[in-house]
């Protein structure tokens, strides 16, 4: 029993997160008897473009390995092969991690290896994502006639897209599809990109003054995820279509679900907001925040300077970058709860803002001044996060609007938490712009790093 024990223990401590061997020494100081010298709980040093580089292909490793693009038979587990007739059995394989490959986290990991690609020029970043079109291109027909014949309803394997009826089905991979066709990666999904943008834009429920909402778990709720479930996807639709109404729609959310769940005085956003219990207390749950960061900044990236709503979602994205700033663990990490600091420490709300903050400043809408080194601490935290394999840990599973923080403190953490996966490849290669960015100068004094513009502001 000793030795079971023992094992068992063994076993925990190798499963625990790849950051616990610390304490670490700054290498970039040569000086090994520098008594001025810090030690910390992980690498505190300027990050190394090829270093990023392997652990982002590590990830990309992983997430590859874990998203099959076959359909088997869910009776007997074998391939079907006959697509001519389908069979109510017929499923896309499942994944061993869970990763469901039209998931809207899924959306998010194309937004990162699409990134990935743009950075490094290597169009093997996006392999990944052609081989998943082309799957979709190929297949979305045999289970449309498949609904059509069995009325599977959710267990068909594509209803998210033969008849979606949440923006969790429709608007992060929509906003993924556009970019693919306007990169020119993979087949023409036009058909698709119609049914999901229709469903954002036109049949998602909304209160009253236009903003989305939802009626689960709480009747007329605004979620602060909801941000990116929807607003990329209306930017994006902006940007190939050329039609203003899905500018003004995006802009339209981002005001209003602000208005009801940002608080100026903490600078956060609080996960949700339920019109049959507005007084209700503040949650500021990590990622919601980190969802919020990354709409506003998709939506930046394509909506015209022009545009009468610009400039007041750019306020509202600083805002919310200084409100999670002030928020920043001795870590770089930031809490699963964000002002709760006897909360853990999460990755994917982390990786959210990293590269919120890289990405604002490499457009100039923030200052590398203020928030390089924040964003470049953030990075360290992440990175002593990421296995050899290229798993992620300390990334907290699916968590819904809850009105109690024992349940936002226990929420459980896994690597096989999706959410966290496209935020860690987005991070990383805006921070590889941020070391190249050749605007910005990085300096080490006084044991720690300076950011700022290369030229001398006057």
């Amino acid at each position: 029993m000793k030795k079971l024990t023992l094992a068992v223990l063994l076993a925990a401590l190798a499963a625990t997160s790849v950051h616990a061997a610390g304490p670490y020494r700054n290498p970039d100081n040569k000086n090994l008897n520098d008594p001025l010298e810090g030690t910390y709980p992980v690498p505190y040093k300027l990050p190394v473009v090829a270093e990023i580089t392997a652990q982002l292909s590590a990830v990309r490793g992983f997430i590859d390995r874990a998203t099959p693009s076959r359909i088997v038979d869910k009776a007997t587990g074998q391939p079907v092969s006959d697509f001519g007739t389908p069979v109510a059995t017929a499923i896309v394989e499942p994944s061993p991690n869970d990763f469901g490959i039209m998931n809207y986290e899924m959306g998010v990991m194309h937004a990162g290896l699409m990134l990935g690609r743009r950075v490094t020029g290597d169009p093997a970043w996006t392999a990944m994502t052609e081989r998943h079109l082309a799957f979709f291109h190929q297949r979305l027909g045999y289970f449309t006639e498949q609904e059509k014949q069995f009325k599977l309803g959710r267990a068909n394997s594509f209803a998210r897209w033969v008849k979606p009826h949440a923006l969790d089905d429709a608007g992060s991979m929509c906003a993924a599809l556009v970019r693919a066709r306007l990169e020119k990666i993979g087949p023409d999904m036009s058909p698709v990109i119609a049914t999901l943008a229709d469903w954002v834009h036109s049949k998602q429920v909304r209160l009253k003054d236009g903003t989305l909402a939802r009626n689960r778990p709480q009747a007329w709720s605004v979620w602060a995820d909801d941000m990116y479930m929807s607003i990329p996807a209306l930017a994006e639709m902006g940007r190939m279509t050329g039609e203003r109404r899905y500018y003004d729609d995006a802009v339209k959310n981002v005001l209003g679900i602000s208005k009801y769940l940002f608080d100026r005085q903490v600078g956060l956003y609080t996960h949700g907001w339920n019109q049959n219990n507005p007084d209700a207390p503040e949650f500021y749950w990590g990622r919601a925040n980190g969802w919020a960061v990354l709409a506003m900044s998709d939506l930046l990236d394509v909506l015209p300077k022009s545009h009468p709503g610009y400039q007041k979602v750019l306020a509202q994205h600083r805002r919310a970058l200084r409100g999670i700033a002030r928020q920043q663990s001795g870590e770089g990490m930031w809490h699963q709860m964000l002002d709760r600091h006897d909360s853990y420490l999460e990755t994917s709300g982390t990786a959210m803002f990293v590269y919120a903050l890289a990405h604002a400043i490499n457009q100039g809408w923030i200052s590398p001044t203020t928030y390089g080194s924040i964003a470049q601490a953030g990075w360290a935290g992440i990175s002593a996060r990421i296995k050899e394999d290229g798993s992620v840990v300390d990334g907290v599973t699916a968590t819904t609007f809850a009105s109690d923080h024992v349940y936002y403190y226990n929420r459980p953490t896994s690597i096989n938490a999706m959410a966290g996966y496209g935020p860690v490849l987005l991070a990383g290669f805006e921070m590889i712009k941020l070391l190249n960015n050749p605007d910005v100068a990085i300096t080490d004094k006084v044991k720690t790093y300076h950011y700022g513009p290369k030229k001398p502001q006057p």
